[in-house]
């Protein structure tokens, strides 16, 4: 059975950083792309950044750019997120998909694969 896991994800203060992990198991996604996303109460889960299977093609959403860096280890089935310079309004439930093409894996709709969420509360 698949699994996509986060963890990471807690209580941090505004400017502060955190490191989400989204570790698979099941089987291997060396040659997907993988997405991040995330939720905030009351709101759309949105899509934050995406990276393609190789590395060489990764995205961001506008908020997030030169804070949030996305990476993966293909040899540990793991995608990072590594949040810098946190603020209120990144508090949300953050989510990881993976998916065939980078273009899905940006994508809110449909989903192959998606964990079950971690956690992230910026206090100001």
């Amino acid at each position: 059975q698949v699994h996509l896991v986060e963890s990471g994800g807690g209580l941090v203060q505004a400017g502060g950083s955190l490191r989400l992990s989204c570790a698979a198991s099941g089987r291997t996604f060396s040659n997907y792309a993988r997405g991040w996303f995330r939720q905030a109460p009351g709101k759309e889960r949105e899509f934050v950044a995406a990276i393609s299977w190789s590395g060489g093609n990764i995205y961001y959403e506008d908020s997030v750019k030169g804070r949030f860096t996305i990476s993966r280890d293909n040899s540990k089935n793991t995608v990072y997120l590594q949040m810098n310079s946190l603020k209120p309004e990144d508090t949300a439930v953050y989510y990881c998909k993976a998916e065939p093409s980078i273009v899905q894996a940006m994508s809110v709709t449909g989903g192959h694969y998606w964990g079950q969420g971690t956690q992230v509360t910026v206090s100001s």
